[in-house]
């Protein structure tokens, strides 16, 4: 992996991560902040910024989505340190310009106290998102079939967690909607956690799994692997090489 294609996907990360907290903040503190209108706007902007990042970075915009693909084996961990690095700054980015563009600081949502409902809807909230986001993953979806799934599942992930908590299903976006507190940092990850490894223990398909099962009809032998910006390992085998006939004796 060559030093450009590293900092592309560090960029990546952090441009997703803020564009998103970005339309999340300006749709949530405007005169049409329903929940209804606040998970659609966030799952139209997460279908174009996965359109759009993909191939590069994966598309996580999320610390909790990147730690679970590093419990699934996904990414490597000193990959999953610096993408959650470029996803909290592109949250503090997103912070700081509202309040630029505002003119005024942005007032904090989060309760006073920490209560387990708001903690429980976070968690089922990122669950149903990092369902979705497994899913696809490991059926190996792409384009525009990639960006509805996951646009999907954070819109579903979103409505679940409005009837008890803040909805923000995302440790970076919490920070930037000023929705910080231990219920929106440790929901988040739990919850994708839970989510991610569930699917992959009971519903990935086979061939998605880890460890390869061996043919005994036609062994195979791999030659090469090749690792994708996402981190998905793709293992190229090539087929044994057939043994010649023995040569006949000649009988007098």
């Amino acid at each position: 992996m060559t030093v450009r294609s590293r900092v592309a996907m560090l960029v990546a990360e952090f441009l997703g991560t803020g564009i998103l907290a970005t339309a999340i903040i300006n749709v949530a503190r405007s005169q049409i902040g329903i929940g209804y209108f606040v998970a659609f706007s966030a799952a139209i902007t997460y279908m174009v910024m996965t359109l759009v990042f993909n191939t590069t970075s994966g598309a996580h915009f999320n610390p909790a989505v990147t730690i679970g693909m590093w419990t699934l084996r996904k990414i490597q961990t000193v990959q999953a340190i610096a993408f959650i690095v470029a996803q909290m700054l592109g949250g503090f980015a997103a912070w700081r310009l509202a309040e630029y563009f505002t003119g005024q600081e942005l007032a904090k949502i989060a309760a006073k106290n920490f209560e387990w409902k708001v903690m429980v809807a976070e968690v089922l909230g990122t669950f149903v998102l990092t369902f979705g986001i497994t899913a696809a993953l490991y059926q190996r979806y792409e384009g525009g079939k990639l960006a509805a799934t996951v646009g999907a599942s954070l819109f579903v992930g979103v409505i679940v967690a409005s009837l008890a908590s803040n909805s923000m299903l995302n440790p970076a976006i919490a920070l930037a909607n000023q929705s910080w507190d231990r219920s929106y940092i440790f929901g988040p990850i739990v919850g994708a956690v839970l989510g991610m490894n569930l699917y992959a223990l009971l519903f990935a398909p086979s061939r998605s799994l880890v460890a390869a099962t061996t043919d005994t009809m036609a062994p195979e032998t791999p030659v090469s692997v090749r690792s994708s910006a996402s981190g998905r390992k793709t293992t190229v085998r090539k087929a044994p090489a057939k043994k010649k006939p023995a040569a006949r004796r000649r009988t007098r």
